[in-house]
């Protein structure tokens, strides 16, 4: 039973599922004020959780070609034989449909309508095609890594506001770097799969510059939230010291004598610290009162 049990849980991610919880919760708290109703918070992270796995276990059955390829992914369930890729797949449609249930019954139309958009583009768009075939695979699936805190924030508000559109922004550059990290320090892997993310595609030294122009566009973008008024001086606080100083890392990989790849593990761990300081820094530095300068 525990073995079943693993098998089923693994082929969800459940790191990525965690990751997502922090920043649905800043979100949701961004949005709540003060005012939280803690069975509805619970009720948006379950659903939303859901969602995200499903997407998960589906994205581990259409990838079960390229996992066999790749040194981290050959210990997949799907690729070693433990789940079936039949198995796998239903497993993440019953959980799709039992994560947007709870979110079409506790939720809103708002906070339902952009999780269906988030999984669409990451099952459909990116996982089916653009990550396999265009360098600009990326870009398309940072968009689906950015709508949790987009269906936290909208769950409280039922509406896409100013706030709702940069944490959509922000968080769709963050995913830039963090993911172009990934695919530094995984070069073989991805080199091995065919996969065209931009180190592969168009060189290193082309995935530096935009590491280094995308961190410093998302510093940018992390301030408009106090600057409009939705947080105050502790997020702004935040928000500029961890962006700097992931900014100055990023700069450092124009060093002659620096270890790329150890370089890029610097930059995508401190990338998930910037995100999370800045999820929980948002959750408790909100206004009470918005006094939007758009």
């Amino acid at each position: 039973m525990n073995a079943i049990f693993r098998r089923y849980l693994s082929v969800t991610k459940p790191g990525i599922i965690m990751g997502n919880l922090i920043s649905v919760a800043g979100g949701f708290l961004l949005a709540a004020r003060g005012d939280v109703d803690w069975p509805f918070m619970v009720a948006t992270l379950a659903g939303l959780s859901l969602v995200v796995a499903s997407g998960c276990a589906v994205n581990n059955c259409i990838d079960s070609d390229i996992d066999t390829k790749m040194q981290r992914t050959r210990a997949r369930v799907t690729v070693t034989g433990e789940m079936s890729l039949k198995a796998a797949f239903w497993h993440g449609v019953v959980l799709g449909v039992a994560g947007f249930a709870l979110l079409a019954f506790y939720t809103n139309l708002t906070a339902v309508l952009f999780a269906a958009l988030g999984y669409v583009v990451y099952v459909g768009v990116y996982s089916l095609y653009m990550k396999r075939n265009s360098v600009y695979g990326t870009l398309v699936g940072s968009l689906s890594g950015a709508v949790p805190p987009v269906v936290g924030y909208c769950a409280v508000t039922g509406e896409f506001d100013t706030a709702a559109a940069i944490l959509l922004v922000m968080f769709s550059i963050w995913q830039m770097p963090h993911s172009y990290a990934i695919a530094i320090f995984r070069f073989k892997d991805y080199e091995a799969a065919n996969i065209p993310v931009l180190p592969v595609a168009e060189g290193i030294a082309k995935a530096k510059q935009h590491i280094v122009l995308y961190i410093a566009v998302y510093a940018m973008v992390t301030l408009l939230l106090p600057i409009s008024g939705y947080t105050g001086v502790g997020f702004l606080a935040v928000a500029f010291s961890t962006s700097l100083w992931w900014l100055i890392m990023a700069l450092r990989g124009y060093r002659r004598d620096i270890n790329i790849e150890g370089w890029a593990r610097q930059v995508f761990g401190f990338s998930i610290i910037n995100i999370t300081a800045l999820s929980i820094a948002m959750a408790v530095d909100y206004h009470s009162h918005v006094l939007s300068l758009f």
